[in-house]
């Protein structure tokens, strides 16, 4: 875990970096010659601004982006987190009042939560999917920094709402906008850790974003030991099926033909049949025959759903 950080100098001014131990960084900027040569001669120093990145790279690129704003902006920034604990229990707070344990008992179940199962250990509070929405619209003022916060949450409800306003922001910020959320949302897979977060998201934000550029990290993701990012991988291809291209998708469904996961199999038929539907049902056909016999019986069923009956049941034989 890596940690991007402000401190306020005596002087007043500030001072950003990039540490794996705040803690021990700060002890270092304050009382010893480990510290910063712009610290050592501003000492004391205060921590006011920190946010948690996966990688040392993600943490590198936010630390240059921090050094860019002026004393201004990072003053707002700093504020934003001061108070983003607030605004993000204002919108759990929502979330919480709302919550029906009758239905997240049933909700439970649905998405699997038990011992062993792909879903084990989520925790739900029983809110449909439009009174999450409908609240995903109420807060969409919120930050990246407080999103993030949101969509570590243990349950997953909030997680939702977090991807959803995620989306939204996507849909309507510029391209430096969008390619923050891009990678915000890579490095928090973790957290994107059912079948209906991805699919609410992975066309819509990595598919989105990946349109014209390298698509050399879906591949990556294919080849994840983390269900998850193998189903971001596949979903992630709707994207462009939505605009009647079919060669990624393909090339991802062959590689992911013989995953063990179900969700993996309903996935990749679901993407094979939105190509017969939206694309080519002769293109489709053909990746059928080449690849009927690699593929599971779920896949296969999904691919052919809008399939004729006969014809249907020449390919179940």
């Amino acid at each position: 875990m890596y940690y991007l950080y402000i401190v306020k100098c005596a002087d007043g001014s500030f001072y950003t970096g990039i540490t794996t131990d705040l803690a021990r960084r700060i002890k270092e900027h304050n009382d010893s010659k480990k510290g910063a040569k712009y610290t050592s001669a501003r000492r004391p120093v205060e921590l006011v601004f920190s946010q948690q990145h996966q990688s040392r790279s993600m943490a590198s690129k936010m630390e240059c982006e921090v050094k860019k704003l002026s004393r201004t902006k990072k003053l707002q920034l700093i504020l934003s987190k001061k108070t983003s604990k607030m605004e993000i229990s204002k919108l759990q707070k929502e979330i919480r009042s709302l919550k029906d344990p009758a239905k997240a008992k049933v909700l439970a179940g649905f998405f699997k939560t038990g011992k062993g199962q792909y879903g084990y250990g989520d925790i739900f509070l029983g809110l449909t999917v439009p009174t999450i929405r409908q609240l995903v619209k109420k807060h969409q003022q919120m930050s990246l920094i407080e999103i993030s916060d949101v969509m570590k949450s243990k349950f997953h409800e909030e997680r939702l709402a977090a991807i959803l306003l995620l989306v939204l922001k996507f849909q309507k910020g510029n391209e430096k906008t969008k390619k923050q959320i891009f990678d915000l949302y890579l490095e928090n897979t973790a957290y994107v850790n059912n079948w209906d977060l991805v699919d609410s998201s992975g066309d819509k934000i990595v598919g989105a974003w990946l349109v014209g550029k390298s698509k050399d990290v879906l591949f990556s993701l294919a080849c994840s030991k983390n269900l998850w990012e193998r189903r971001i991988a596949m979903q992630a291809t709707f994207h462009e099926i939505k605009l009647g291209q079919s060669k990624l998708a393909f090339s991802l469904a062959e590689k992911l033909l013989r995953d063990k996961e179900d969700l993996m199999h309903k996935v990749v038929g679901w993407m094979l049949r939105e190509i017969g539907k939206r694309c080519s049902q002769k293109l489709l056909e053909e990746f059928l025959q080449k690849n009927k016999g690699k593929m599971s019986r779920t896949t296969l069923r999904y691919a052919i759903e809008r399939f004729e009956q006969k014809k249907r049941l020449e390919y179940l034989k």
